[in-house]
């Protein structure tokens, strides 16, 4: 190994970090219930104008305001190539995607938006115009034939939505692009997630935001779901926590290059109705189960995310009390009254 001088390793680390602060990150779906808030947590520890967000509107959320926004189309491989290489994106985070619940009105277009985009992705990987991916699955992944409880990382896997369908496809090309063409694309499976910053999009967990604005609204809600339908759940923060944690994790750490199980917080609608009425007595919600019955029926109790925890170190901190405090106070027009 040759040995720098003083000036030498000066100016290589200079160079390095001027090399650092031009390189971009590109968060493809930032208008979307997860996008919001990973644009906001990568701004904040990375820089404003580091990170660009990205989505097939015209406008960007005012949330987001303050930095770089692209409309962008993820289907559209040459404007996508185009991007990245104009701005020197090195990290993708791809968030575009239609949800369980809206892809069954749209199957066709699911898939190809699903996975189109993702192969849009990993073929800028494997020609080196960037370095690292991450794609999220989902619990989806499963079926009714997987372990209802404490589902494990390796298990079988007969997902039986559309949404399921690709997102299983997506975590072996993930795993493909991997092993064959050295592709660093990382993924994890997220339970439902849960926040008050952003409106849902068209999952079947979605009941678990809905109920909170009927309950600061002081308005029944009818839940679509079963009063015991339980499903793993994750409050957002945990879950933009998680998907910081393992893309900043060293690559051999990341022993799964499929998707990561991620567990969160497990409860069904009653408990939820039930911690709600603590802090709103008034509260009032009744059962009219519909065709995301059967979605939830298919999806697991829990799950075991072990693996994930001992590669990466991954640790959920919310719990369900908390949740629901949190829900409240950020949804309440008046704090005191929570």
């Amino acid at each position: 190994m040759t040995n720098l001088s003083f000036g030498d390793y000066f100016i290589s680390k200079v160079i390095f970090v001027q090399i650092l602060v031009m390189s971009k990150i590109l968060v493809v779906g930032a208008c979307g219930q997860i996008g919001i808030e990973l644009v906001l947590e990568l701004r904040k520890l990375y820089g404003t104008h580091t990170v660009l967000a990205s989505d097939i509107k015209d406008n960007c959320p005012e949330a987001i305001i303050d930095g770089p926004y692209i409309t962008l189309d993820i289907m559209d491989k040459s404007k996508l190539e185009t991007i990245v290489e104009n701005n020197n994106v090195k990290q993708v985070y791809l968030l575009a995607a239609l949800l369980s619940a809206t892809a069954e009105s749209k199957p066709r277009f699911a898939w190809k938006l699903n996975m189109e985009g993702l192969f849009n992705v990993l073929e800028l990987a494997k020609s080196k115009k960037i370095n690292k991916i991450f794609w999220p699955s989902s619990i989806a992944v499963f079926g009714s034939n997987s372990p209802m409880d404490q589902t494990p990382q390796h298990t079988v896997m007969e997902p039986s939505t559309v949404y399921g369908i690709s997102k299983l496809a997506g975590e072996r090309w993930c795993e493909y692009y991997h092993n064959k063409y050295d592709v660093d694309v990382r993924s994890i499976r997220y339970p439902g997630l849960i926040s008050y910053k952003s409106a849902p999009g068209g999952g079947t967990t979605d009941y678990a935001v809905d109920i909170f604005v009927k309950a600061v609204s002081h308005d029944e809600y009818t839940c679509y779901l079963s009063a015991e339908s339980k499903l793993p759940m994750m409050y957002m923060s945990d879950a933009i926590r998680a998907t910081i944690e393992i893309m900043e994790a060293p690559s051999d750490s990341i022993k799964i290059r499929s998707s990561y199980n991620l567990a969160g917080i497990s409860f069904n609608p009653k408990e939820l109705a039930d911690e709600i009425q603590k802090k709103r007595a008034d509260f009032k919600i009744k059962y009219q189960p519909d065709f995301r019955q059967a979605i939830a029926d298919s999806w697991p109790n829990s799950i075991d995310d072990s693996c994930a925890q001992k590669d990466w170190n991954w640790k959920n901190e919310s719990k369900l009390k908390d949740l629901v405090s949190k829900m409240l106070i950020g949804l309440s027009r008046d704090k005191e009254e929570v």
